[in-house]
């Protein structure tokens, strides 16, 4: 279970670098606010989606 737990999270990670750097290249090349706004909020929630799983691996993993 905890490897199930450990694969959720390293892809939860990886999504949050690829909307981190859609944000940057959208912030580079002067994209719309709107744009902006919305991937931070992605951001945000995927950051928290990857804690909650790193919680969860690092908990079963103790017992």
């Amino acid at each position: 279970m905890g490897t199930v737990f450990n694969i959720l999270a390293i892809v939860a990670l990886a999504a949050v670098v690829v909307v981190l750097l859609r944000g940057l290249v959208n912030m580079m090349r002067g994209g719309s606010a709107i744009t902006s706004n919305k991937l931070m909020q992605a951001r945000v929630l995927l950051q928290f989606i990857a804690l909650v799983l790193i919680l969860l691996t690092v908990y079963l993993t103790r017992k």
